[in-house]
């Protein structure tokens, strides 16, 4: 993966993150900084990167939905079904990057979605599986391991492009 596919990548997930509350707009403004970093520029990306800490949290909700278009990317409505799985599918990538140990993502994902989102059912099903660990036959090994795998298969789909389509110039 190029240096600019997983800026891209990264922008797209702390875009998801943000829509549904679990990261902040500072956040988002670092994402879009080192966006430029790895070498992604457009307009709007730059004018988002631009933003002070104290800006964020008014200037993100207008300018991030540009700044992810103008770099071909997708930035899915707040509240939607495809914007939660796009954030379940971050938090998977996070824990993978060993940002989250798999009880997080786990208790993450059952706080926020509970058995509601079909995508992360399993997930949510692994953490009723956490809570009653020491009266069953499995061990914390076990659940962990099918905790991964399954952040496996959510961050495996889908993936942006690997280059950001119709930059204007």
């Amino acid at each position: 993966m190029t240096s600019t596919e997983a800026a891209a990548i990264a922008l797209q997930d702390h875009a998801a993150l943000w829509s549904v509350g679990e990261i902040s707009a500072s956040d988002v403004v670092n994402a879009a900084c080192g966006a430029l970093v790895a070498g992604l520029d457009t307009p709007g990306l730059r004018i988002l990167a631009a933003c002070t800490r104290a800006e964020a949290d008014y200037d993100v909700h207008d300018l991030l939905p540009a700044a992810i278009d103008e770099l071909g990317l997708t930035f899915h409505p707040v509240a939607s079904e495809a914007g939660q799985e796009a954030a379940a599918r971050a938090l998977a990538r996070r824990m993978l990057a060993g940002e989250l140990k798999p009880w997080e993502l786990t208790f993450r994902i059952h706080q926020r979605y509970g058995h509601e989102l079909p995508l992360t059912e399993w997930l949510a099903e692994l953490d009723d599986e956490y809570a009653i660990l020491e009266y069953g036959e499995r061990t914390v090994d076990q659940v962990n391991a099918e905790v991964t795998a399954e952040a496996r298969r959510l961050a495996a789909h889908p993936r942006v492009p690997t280059e950001p389509t119709d930059i204007p110039s």
